[in-house]
């Protein structure tokens, strides 16, 4: 009886072996089909430093604004229900056009413009790379209304306006481009 009690004892020992090695796979399957973290489409948009960068060009364009523009706000707000890749194109439309008619007239202003105008072209390019037609959200409303907006403003108190709403740009490009859900689990099941 006692080596059929030591027989028993050393298939549950293995049982619960196998058992805990099974349970292992299973749970680390699921954290790699569910990532912590995001990915995002470009490298900048994960980047500490650039995101400081964003905040102290934004704090300074602040600074010069005049106290009656405190008030007015260029960068439309989004409705977060929507798509988030579309939500993503569209501020990628409104940071090519900060790239085409903004940024460069305001690049004496700031020590870290050049970096920063660099940073920003890469996410820029990375988006459209990775499949974001900026010219299809030309006529989208939230994009029109922007730059009527900063029309009205006129010249050098505009620019300080819209420079001054980057860090608001940055931080809707770096909440909605992400890689989709699916693509991000695919990756995840690829690296292992």
């Amino acid at each position: 009886m006692q080596l059929d009690n030591a027989t028993i004892l050393s298939c549950l020992r293995s049982a619960a072996a196998a058992l805990a090695v099974l349970f292992l796979i299973g749970w680390t399957g699921q954290v790699v089909s569910h990532p912590v973290h995001q990915v995002h489409l470009s490298p900048p948009l994960n980047d500490p430093k650039t995101h400081e960068d964003i905040g102290k060009l934004s704090a300074h364009a602040q600074r010069k604004e005049l106290e009656e523009d405190t008030s007015i706000r260029l960068m439309p707000r989004v409705n977060t229900d929507q798509n988030h890749m579309e939500i993503c194109c569209l501020h990628a439309n409104i940071l090519n056009f900060y790239l085409n008619n903004i940024l460069h007239k305001y690049s004496e202003e700031h020590p870290s413009m050049h970096k920063l105008q660099t940073d920003l072209h890469r996410v820029s390019s990375d988006l459209q790379t990775q499949g974001c037609n900026v010219t299809h959200y030309h006529n989208h409303r939230h994009a029109v209304e922007f730059r009527r907006k900063l029309e009205r403003m006129e010249g050098e108190r505009g620019i300080n306006k819209a420079v001054g709403e980057i860090d608001i740009l940055f931080t809707y490009l770096h909440d909605f481009c992400k890689e989709p859900q699916a693509a991000a689990n695919a990756t995840g099941a690829a690296r292992t």
